[in-house]
């Protein structure tokens, strides 16, 4: 058992292989001037299991290519299996035609992860189950939601919980939240008048005097939680902290949070953000690296995954 890293997470792969007591694969990846990306693994790998760590986070496309090619130079240099852990997977917002004529990413880019030579697939909350039928390898859709719920239980120590879902399509991860720290649940309900913008509608349950605790996989420019904080407030919401699994954070996004009414972002690092939350005291990072670790050796051990939930 191997762990390659790529260029998009370098701290979450030494975090991984730390906790697997492992070195990282010794490779050489860089960009020739015109942007070409050029791998080269410097020790011999042949007939190992290998798992390759890369988040196609921004720059998105650059990233997906240098998994691509990654996987490509593993199975050219005959190793056994190849896993592409990726914590985020980037364009799972495609995942379906929602106007005529335009293209369902998520499954190009499924397909472009497989035929490069990947044996199996380790993520992180996708943005939509489905996803996984995109493959016709085994993939493992890990969930960050008993880490927050561990915060949560040690960190917000406060009575009157109620989780939040920040849309309608967010509700089981709500309730998944809800059941294991004993909290109800409430819904914001918006439409989205333009790609890139929210607007709340109304306050789906009752959240006057409580503690809210919006759940999401993924914040991008940060408009949906600023606007369902605010509600929050505006229906007598007490507190609002937000957990979010992946932290695009484009544009202005930490600027909008800091000056929101969200009590504290709680994001993971399946995105590297390291230099642009380093000055915003609202925004704390909590590691997946334990669980990925931990889901590399059950994978490499061929044991249950699915048992790190229960």
């Amino acid at each position: 058992m191997k762990v390659l890293s790529g260029t998009s997470n370098i701290k979450l792969s030494k975090d991984i292989a730390k906790k697997l007591n492992l070195k990282l694969v010794n490779t050489n990846i860089r960009r020739f001037n015109d942007g070409e990306i050029y791998v080269e693994i410097n020790e011999n790998i042949r007939g190992n299991t290998i798992f390759v760590v890369q988040s196609s986070s921004n720059p998105a496309n650059d990233n997906l290519m240098e998994l691509l090619i990654c996987i490509d130079a593993l199975r050219r240099s005959s190793a056994k299996n190849i896993t592409a852990v990726i914590p985020y997977f980037g364009y799972a917002r495609q995942d379906r035609k929602v106007v005529p004529r335009t293209a369902i990413s998520a499954k190009l880019v499924s397909n472009l992860i497989t035929n490069a030579g990947a044996n199996r697939i380790l993520t992180l909350d996708l943005h939509a189950g489905q996803i996984q039928g995109f493959f016709d390898i085994p993939v493992d859709n890990l969930f960050a939601t008993p880490i927050f719920a561990r915060h949560i239980k040690k960190n917000i120590k406060k009575n009157n919980l109620v989780c939040v879902s920040p849309d309608v399509g967010g509700a089981e991860r709500a309730r998944a939240l809800g059941r294991r720290i004993n909290a109800g649940i409430a819904i914001v309900d918006k439409r989205r008048p333009a790609q890139g913008k929210s607007e709340v509608m109304n306050i789906v349950g009752y959240v006057k005097n409580k503690t809210c605790i919006i759940v999401d996989d993924i914040i991008d420019s940060g408009g949906t939680i600023v606007n369902a904080a605010k509600a929050l407030k505006e229906k007598g919401a007490k507190d609002v902290y937000v957990y979010i699994t992946h932290a695009v954070l484009s544009g202005d996004a930490v600027e909008k949070i800091k000056k929101s009414q969200v009590s504290k972002l709680f994001i993971t690092d399946s995105i590297d953000n390291s230099n642009k939350i380093k000055k915003s005291n609202k925004i704390q990072v909590i590691s997946i690296a334990s669980m990925l670790a931990e889901a590399m050796k059950r994978i490499s051990n061929s044991t249950s995954v699915s048992s790190l939930f229960k």
